[in-house]
């Protein structure tokens, strides 16, 4: 009876070493599974927003004040590279080193919100550029048809989605036409 416990005890050893790697061996890779989207916001975004926002109406002691809203000519209030919300309004003053904190801060926010919009879809780091972009001017990341067809890995869809973005205050704006083909163009970069 030793003899068959013996056996037994041999065979379980047997199959436990071939279900298990060698010590010498890699890890066989895990699942290819597509990137989660990036966090931060790249240069290609930082440049595409800085060139449409523009740090406008630099006054002749150097510092920047604030504009009404070029779609209304009123609310919102705009500053520096296109800083809007509490405490900017008519004579809102702030001096360069200001309007870049505060681009700064509110890019960290925008790409946080993009990120978490896009809850993991596969996203380049041009895609997601693009869509900071896109949120950092319309605020509509977690409503708009874009997201739900990039998040639906309809990436030429998507595209076209930021062409239905132009109007402010009712109006087609020439500007928004212009930075919606940008971040068009930046999306669909490889």
């Amino acid at each position: 009876m030793d003899f068959f416990a013996d056996f037994f005890v041999a065979l379980r050893r047997m199959s436990a070493r071939r279900a298990a790697p060698p010590a010498h061996s890699k890890p066989e890779p895990a699942a290819a599974r597509p990137p989660a989207p990036p966090r931060r916001i790249g240069p290609a975004g930082i440049a595409l927003i800085k060139q449409f926002e523009g740090c406008a109406r630099r006054r002749a002691d150097g510092r920047y004040e604030a504009y009404p809203d070029p779609g209304t000519g009123a609310e919102p209030w705009t500053i520096g590279w296109g800083a809007t919300g509490k405490g900017i309004r008519r004579g809102t003053v702030w001096t360069q080193a200001e309007c870049d904190a505060r681009l700064e801060a509110d890019l960290a926010r925008y790409a946080a919100e993009v990120a978490r919009a896009l809850d993991n879809a596969p996203t380049s780091q041009h895609q997601f550029d693009a869509l900071v972009s896109f949120h950092y001017n319309t605020g509509a990341i977690a409503r708009a048809t874009l997201t739900k067809r990039h998040k639906a890995g309809d990436y030429a869809a998507a595209e076209a989605e930021f062409g239905k973005w132009v109007h402010a205050g009712g109006k087609r704006l020439p500007g928004l036409i212009r930075r919606r083909a940008a971040e068009a163009a930046l999306y669909r970069r490889p």
